[in-house]
């Protein structure tokens, strides 16, 4: 490739790098993984004949996608023998993110764990839809089917995942407000104002990775949310700082231990209370919550 086309395929490539690492990062949950998707995309990008390609970003999201394929059936193997609950790695987001409704909906922790439950294609098909409004004819090419059977993947997968999410729409303002609650109650081991901000059947789900502590299977109920959290910060003798951050575009809360980064806690709230908690202790999965990740869903 000549210096020119080389200058060329990289403009092209950087003004839609962001986009590529959030289309991996939906598919996959693992910032680590999306930055090698990128790099592969690169990789074939760079050996590409930009005259003989019309659109540039379908063509760029179609060897994203393939690549995430590819490594989602590797990580299926990975999660089943992961210790204790698997959930996405989070990402520091900037605030901004959050004013795209479905962009930080699409990145919130509970519909990743949605996405979890679909199959491969299904999820493929669902994000580029859904999330990057990607053409049928253009999911049909990366994902090796007819147009008309990704309509139906699609439908599939749409009903599948409405019939899962929560129904309610909460502004990250609503979301916010909830969450400073629980902090306030948190900080000052305040009982009863945390269980007045969880809802009755909440359910927390830490990842531990096997690394740090946490709980092996998902905890239900506010009484047992509460007595699990309050155990935890109560056994350390090391000073417990937590301030607020936007995680995946939603408020979410970090924890310090003397100063050193222990965790992250991401949020799902309904009718003013607090229905999901998710706990991220791994240390292997907090290597993107201390600067943003920057993200883009066009």
């Amino acid at each position: 490739m000549t210096d020119g086309r080389q200058d060329a395929a990289v403009a092209v490539f950087a003004a839609h790098r962001n986009l590529l690492f959030t289309v991996a990062y939906e598919m996959l949950g693992s910032a680590a993984d999306a930055e090698d998707v990128v790099q592969e995309t690169w990789i074939r990008w760079a050996s590409v004949d930009l005259d003989a390609v019309r659109e540039h970003r379908a063509y760029l999201v179609q060897i994203a996608t393939r690549q995430s394929l590819d490594r989602l059936r590797v990580l299926g193997r990975r999660k089943e023998t992961y210790v204790g609950p698997w959930l996405p790695e989070p990402l520091l987001t900037a605030p901004d993110v959050a004013e795209d409704i479905e962009l930080a909906d699409s990145l919130s922790t509970a519909m990743l764990l949605v996405l979890e439950t679909l199959t491969l294609t299904e999820r493929a098909v669902f994000v580029l839809r859904e999330v990057f409004d990607v053409s049928y004819d253009e999911i049909a090419a990366a994902v090796d089917k007819t147009p008309a059977t990704v309509r139906q993947i699609a439908r599939r997968a749409r009903q599948h995942v409405d019939a899962r999410r929560s129904r309610a729409v909460v502004s990250a303002t609503q979301t916010r407000a909830v969450m400073d609650s629980f902090q306030r109650a948190l900080e000052t081991g305040d009982l009863q104002g945390m269980l007045d901000v969880l809802a009755p059947d909440v359910v927390l789900m830490s990842d531990g990775g096997g690394i740090k502590q946490a709980a092996l299977r998902p905890i239900v109920g506010a009484g047992s949310v509460v007595r699990f959290i309050l155990g935890g910060t109560g056994k350390t003798e090391a000073a417990v700082t937590i301030d607020p951050i936007v995680l995946n575009g939603g408020p979410a809360l970090r924890f310090r231990l003397d100063g050193v980064l222990d965790g992250v806690m991401a949020f799902q709230v309904e009718n003013d209370r607090i229905t999901g908690l998710y706990f991220v202790r791994n240390p292997e999965k907090l290597t993107r919550v201390e600067s943003e990740t920057p993200l883009a869903a066009r």
